[in-house]
């Protein structure tokens, strides 16, 4: 079996896996593992921008209390505090590497025309027209990392986390783990895509940098690639998992037989768009006194609940009071795609339905993206660091990636990195697998987790719903558990078995908390306990639990 070496490995091509990588690689060897092609990755699809103290008229005072406020009083508030106050030194590093910000239409009251989406009391929401995410990565990519020594392996997967402990109790005599203590990572098991080959990565530090896992549900905001596969992985090697029951469902993803998870940006209710019915009747003001800019568990609710209601497959965002010269310069990507589908935004309603689309819980880490086991550190959406809370704050979560990128980095460099090359990594065994002759079994396991995560375990929850959740994930992973056994392994068995793995954890989060708060809506505790209930929900599982 192959064997690469590396000092820093980093898994995943997103905002936070790329600005990690530029920042280690100036105290190491730095390998990006990416499941797909480099740029494929959650940020690639990131429509709005980065929210970040800019103007004169705003402060990190005033963005604090935002967060805080639509954190629902779980935020972490100095890990708040730490990250805002960071941001705008973070800009102007994105800005030094080549990132232009859509500028105001009048210099003199202020460089940047900066957004305001839900939840926000100012406008701070930097942004280059409707494709930040893309812009930052082809910056990123196409300059950065391009010209830095880092090594970028792309179409391979992680199949599992090596630990010492791990390889300690398959041979303790030969695994070359002595003096690196009870239980570190070391490296992964990957699988090479379009080979087929299982190789193994060796690595001092480990860099969780895989985003969310929003395809666990059967709709969703988010690319295929979102299939939870850091938080499942670590799950698997022991590693606490926090506030999983907090799911954000973006309210308007767009309703259209032919548009597959295609967003419609935040920031078009932040320039007056309205939420209605199909009689073009707004309805947020009977939810929330801040209308269609209430923070977004409160917007998708009020949507879930209007469309029961009315038995309506969909509502609709109306923005039609905007010219079609301001559409086509603020939101050209969003009309374009509008246009194509017979939607013209200035004329038409837009139809919209709630959708996955944020992961606010994750691999429990700090700021500088410690996590529980030496050796393995975790940025971006996989983490789960205390800054969102029970809901997160519309734009914060690229803003958290740069930060925590940053704050990482210094971490590591300040750290002496322990010899890891003596540490012998066995062959990946395969038992009696052969390969797969009946895929036909991964698609319907993979539609069944998805529907029943979207029907029991969605924006409103209940005991029994959560308990019929729970008996059918459980019995789904023990066949896929069954079916990874028994066949050699292949992407789409890996990544059913990360959604199963990751169904699971939301569902035993979601039993865990008896109230109603930010995210998670139950029927059955529908107020908020700031009494009884517990600060966070964390669950910690021994390593191999799942076998």
């Amino acid at each position: 079996m192959r064997t690469l070496d590396c000092d820093f490995l980093v898994l995943g091509s997103g905002i936070a896996g790329l600005m990690s990588a530029l920042h280690l690689c100036r105290y190491g060897r730095v390998t990006i593992l990416t499941k797909k092609n480099r740029a494929e990755s959650n940020t690639n699809y990131a429509q709005g921008g980065i929210a970040c103290v800019m103007d004169s008229d705003d402060s990190f005072a005033a963005h604090v209390s935002d967060t805080l406020d639509a954190g629902a009083g779980l935020c972490d508030e100095e890990v708040v505090r730490r990250i805002v106050s960071n941001g705008p030194e973070r800009i102007a590093e994105l800005e030094r590497l080549g990132l232009v910000f859509a500028e105001g239409p009048d210099p003199a009251n202020g460089r940047y025309d900066l957004g305001r989406e839900a939840g926000h009391t100012r406008r701070r929401v930097l942004h280059a027209g409707d494709i930040t995410g893309q812009a930052i990565e082809q910056v990123l990519l196409g300059g950065a990392v391009a010209q830095s020594a880092i090594t970028t392996l792309e179409h391979c997967m992680v199949i599992d986390l090596i630990t010492t402990g791990w390889l300690a109790g398959r041979d303790a005599a030969e695994a070359g783990t002595a003096g690196l203590g009870e239980n570190r990572c070391v490296g992964v098991y990957a699988l090479d895509e379009n080979s087929g080959e299982i190789f193994a990565i060796r690595a001092a530090s480990t860099i969780l940098a895989t985003g969310g896992g929003g395809k666990v549900y059967l709709y969703t905001s988010n690319p295929d690639i979102a299939t939870g596969d850091g938080v499942a992985m670590a799950w698997r090697a022991g590693v606490p998992i926090k506030n999983m029951e907090f799911i954000q469902f973006h309210p308007t993803c767009l309703y259209h037989p032919k548009a597959k998870s295609f967003l419609i940006s935040e920031a078009l209710r932040g320039e007056g768009a309205n939420l209605v019915d199909a009689a073009g009747t707004p309805f947020m003001d009977r939810y929330d006194p801040r209308g269609a800019l209430a923070p977004r568990d409160i917007v998708a609710r009020a949507i879930d609940r209007e469309m029961k209601l009315s038995g309506a497959p969909c509502v609709y965002l109306d923005i039609r009071h905007r010219s079609v010269e301001f559409l086509l310069k603020r939101f050209p990507t969003i009309y374009a795609r509008c246009l194509s589908l017979g939607i013209d935004m200035a004329r038409d309603l837009i139809p919209v339905v709630p959708a996955a689309h944020y992961f606010c819980g994750g691999v429990e880490a700090a700021v500088d993206g410690r996590t529980a086991m030496p050796g393995l550190y975790a940025c971006g959406e996989v983490a789960c660091t205390g800054l969102h809370g029970a809901n997160r704050l519309a734009s914060n979560s690229l803003l958290e990636a740069l930060v925590c990128a940053y704050l990482m980095a210094e971490h590591l460099g300040k750290q002496p990195q322990p010899d890891v090359g003596g540490i012998r990594i066995p062959e990946w065994e395969c038992g009696d697998a052969v390969p797969s002759d009946e895929s036909i079994v991964l698609e319907h396991n993979w539609n069944e987790v998805r529907t029943c995560m979207w029907d029991y375990v969605g924006i409103v929850r209940s005991d029994k719903r959560l308990e019929r959740a729970a008996r059918r994930i459980r019995n789904l992973r023990d066949e896929i558990r069954q079916y990874y056994l028994d066949y050699l392994v292949t992407p789409d068995i890996l990544e059913l078995r990360n959604i199963a793995d990751v169904g699971e954890l939301i569902i035993r989060s979601a039993q865990s908390r008896r109230e109603s708060r930010g995210l998670h809506y139950t029927l059955d505790y529908p107020d908020r306990d700031d009494v009884e209930c517990r600060h966070d929900t964390v669950i910690r599982d021994p390593p191999g639990h799942r076998e």
